[in-house]
């Protein structure tokens, strides 16, 4: 089994794969301003990556290659996502979602999105005139395709974007990463800029869990391959703690079962300084998860307690930058 991971950065796209016990780094679309990256399901080696204000790449062979989708005209796409029946979603600024059936040759752009009662609410605190889609969790186990737009709603649709349901009383407003486990598909997690939530029927309700959690600013998730209620959270106590380097302070919280959030430090960097980590979790590696900040990649294979470094050789002068997005993908 090989092991890949891609690491959207405001300056390119990372690519670091295992090589026999090390790891080789090659860094692709330079200058670019990486939003987003994710891999077709259902397509062997067809990985996307969205941009701010370059549009959309795709690579057809594991990301050796990339190639702008011409006919993708939007330049803003924020946010990607593959679903277990073949289509592929990508959301942009303005809030807008597309689906693809033929691996991105053509695309249909799901118009009732912003039909919505709440999207006259929606907006972006950094550019206030606007508003995106910043995550999509499509269909496991039925047609379900959740959609988060920040700021303001997570929505949802059952007829695969034809018609939306608005956002449902005490659901986050701000979700930056939802995730869910194969095996239990109706649990969805949010880590959202107003703490982190839970759903145990699919989004119809919604429940903020923060016991333990001192601090409330959340942005990546990660669940436990080997037990669905292992989570791992990335947060910080705002969002400049989180994103400006000059008041950097970001942590790692760990959960099981019905326990409250307790930190993770043992093997991670300290604290101070760190930007906010994306966080990851091995979809074929029991135990197995990755974490990714400022530029430096750790994995555990203890379910999260303990972490190691990975040492990582680039093939160039250039290194990966801090990261906003990490998707792992294991290969044979």
């Amino acid at each position: 089994m090989r092991t890949k991971i891609y690491l959207a950065t405001a300056g390119g796209l990372a690519v670091i794969q295992d090589r026999d016990e090390s790891w080789a780094g090659e860094f692709s679309l330079n200058g670019k301003q990486v939003q987003c990256v994710a891999a077709d399901r259902t397509r062997p080696g067809m990985v996307y990556c969205g941009t701010f204000g370059n549009g959309m790449f795709r690579s057809s062979d594991a990301g050796a290659t990339w190639n702008a989708l011409q006919h993708f005209t939007e330049p803003n796409v924020m946010a990607l996502a593959s679903s277990q029946s073949g289509a592929f979603y990508a959301g942009t600024e303005l809030s807008a979602m597309y689906r693809s059936q033929d691996g991105g040759e053509s695309w249909c752009e799901l118009e009732t999105l912003m039909t919505l009662p709440s999207a006259k609410f929606w907006s972006f605190p950094p550019r206030p005139q606007t508003h995106h889609v910043q995550a999509i969790l499509p269909d496991l186990a039925h047609p379900r395709l959740h959609v988060a737009i920040e700021a303001g709603a997570l929505v949802y649709s059952d007829d695969a974007g034809r018609t939306w349901c608005d956002r449902v009383s005490g659901s986050p407003r701000d979700t930056h990463c939802l995730a869910v486990h194969p095996l239990d598909p109706i649990r969805l997690h949010s880590a959202a800029g107003d703490g982190y939530f839970e759903s145990i029927d699919d989004g119809d309700s919604w429940r903020r869990v923060v016991d333990g959690l001192e601090h409330q600013y959340c942005w990546s998730v990660a669940i436990s391959l080997t037990d669905s209620k292992t989570l791992l959270l990335s947060t910080s106590k705002s969002a400049y703690g989180a994103h400006y380097k000059e008041s950097a302070s970001s942590f790692i919280y760990r959960r099981t079962g019905s326990d409250t959030w307790r930190p993770v430090r043992k093997g991670l960097p300290d604290p101070q300084g760190l930007r906010i980590p994306v966080v990851a979790a091995s979809s074929s590696e029991p135990g197995v998860f990755y974490c990714s900040t400022e530029g430096m990649v750790y994995r555990s294979d203890d379910d999260g307690l303990q972490w190691h470094k990975l040492a990582v050789q680039w093939n160039s002068k250039a290194t990966a930058k801090h990261a906003t997005s990490m998707v792992i993908v294991e290969e044979g």
